[in-house]
């Protein structure tokens, strides 16, 4: 099954993921007129203005919800993955990635609140589904159906709760305390796990209880807490990594040649090129989620009555964990880590390791940062199923499906990473196809949007 899942996901986010995600956002950044560089200063002047139109939460609140989710584990592990199986050179393809992806986010944005619809019981809902509803017409809703669908497996935080669970793990046990554990060993009797899935498992449960206390509080309890967490887990990582930083400063300038270096290195081919650029733009899938559809879903739930006010606060999400955090990680792991020559995945496992040599007490300072993003991409995570819950069954029926995520969390700490990864990415691109596809085919009315909104506020 891990054998076949693995083959399936490298077939469709392959090629058709690469082509969909960074030529679709590329298409959109050059057809907006480069609208994630030349309006970047308006964007960060939007987060003060304060939205009264209807909704639940405030356009930052929402940025902060979505940031919440896209800074998880995918800034650390999956870059991790990115410079393991590609290279250095598959970072300079997450940069890309996230210029492009900013343009993309800005059309999600804008559409979220343009064609936002309403569930059963009267609240305004964004998301994919209801822009291909509101925006293609009715004969497009199976496509809609299909986005929902694909949704609700692709956000159960897949990878979140096991990388989580493979940090506890290594920072707090080794294999001979886990296999001499006397409570271990009667768990394992219990379960047929052995005493390394058992501690997993009970990691797994834990993260389980955590997650429940938010995520049952519904969106605004949520945001409130995606408001407080964000700003305080990304300006620790940041003064981590800048110590990292400055303690190797010597060797930054080489860090940083070999980006570039490796990012257009023909030594082993255009074949060999091509693959790094697809690695890089398939691990940035998984970190700032433009093109996914999941961020429309957060914006479309704004206060906020601009649908281009509210693209331009949706395109800082990509400039944020695609081009800050990841950076960061980036650096970090080219600096410190021992990157093996085989390209055996090894996850948050190596990152510990790497910040654990170069700061004192890292693996622990990198396990509380750790925490913070995965537990926050899994608070928003729960919601973006739950929408797609609530389109195909109704708001009453989709709290189910927040106690369906809340066990799944146990059950995705013990699989195995490689099966978690095909899994994740497999949906992932399920979840593209309609997405883009829809942010394509009305990406002139979002021309159209913004032409009108840009001249009457010259």
């Amino acid at each position: 099954m891990n054998e076949l899942l693995t083959t399936i996901a490298d077939s469709i986010c392959g090629y058709p993921l690469f082509i969909m995600l960074i030529g679709g956002g590329l298409y959109l950044f050059l057809r907006s007129g480069l609208i994630s560089l030349r309006r970047l200063p308006e964007a960060f002047k939007e987060l003060r203005r304060k939205g009264d139109g209807e909704g639940q939460i405030s356009s930052a609140q929402a940025l902060a919800s979505v940031v919440a989710a896209t800074i998880g584990l995918g800034n650390i592990a999956g870059v991790t993955i990115a410079i393991v199986v590609g290279g250095p050179g598959a970072i300079f393809w997450m940069w890309v990635s996230a210029l492009v992806g900013m343009a993309t986010k800005y059309h999600e944005g804008v559409l979220a609140l343009m064609y936002r619809g309403k569930d059963n019981k009267g609240n305004h809902r964004g998301g994919p589904m209801y822009i291909i509803e509101n925006g293609l017409g009715m004969k497009w809703k199976p496509l809609a159906v299909f986005f929902a669908l694909a949704g609700m497996v692709g956000t159960m935080c897949i990878i979140n709760a096991n990388q989580l669970t493979e940090a506890v793990t290594t920072a707090f046990t080794t294999p001979e305390g886990r296999e001499g554990s006397q409570f271990l060993g009667i768990l394992s009797s219990a379960t047929g796990l052995d005493n390394t899935e058992s501690f997993r498992l009970l990691c797994g449960i834990g993260i389980a209880i955590i997650v429940s206390l938010v995520v049952l509080g519904g969106i605004k309890r949520i945001a409130r807490v995606a408001s407080v967490l964000v700003p305080f887990m990304v300006g620790v990582y940041f003064l981590m990594v800048t110590y990292i930083i400055a303690t190797n400063f010597a060797h930054v300038p080489e860090v940083i040649a070999s980006i570039f270096r490796e990012a257009f290195n023909l030594d082993a081919g255009l074949g060999a090129l091509i693959g790094v650029a697809i690695i890089g733009a398939r691990r940035a899938a998984l970190v700032n989620d433009a093109g996914v559809g999941t961020a429309s879903i957060m914006h479309g739930e704004s206060r906020n009555d601009e649908p281009v006010r509210e693209g331009l606060i949706a395109m800082l999400g990509p400039s944020i964990d695609s081009g800050l955090v990841c950076t960061l990680t980036a650096l970090a792991i080219l600096l410190c880590a021992d990157i093996p020559a085989g390209g055996d995945i090894k996850g948050l496992e190596m990152a510990m390791t790497a910040f654990d040599k170069a700061i004192p007490g890292g693996q622990y300072l990198l396990l509380l940062i750790v925490l913070c993003f995965g537990l926050s991409s899994m608070f928003s995570y729960s919601f973006y199923g739950k929408s797609c819950a609530s389109y195909l069954f109704g708001e009453a029926k989709s709290q189910i499906y927040t106690y369906v995520f809340i066990v799944s969390l146990i059950i995705f700490a013990v699989i195995p990473l490689n099966a978690a990864v095909a899994v994740c990415d497999l949906f992932y691109a399920l979840m593209v196809f309609p997405s883009m596809i829809a942010v394509l085919a009305l990406s002139g009315k979002v021309r159209k949007a913004s032409k009108e909104y840009f001249n009457r506020n010259k």
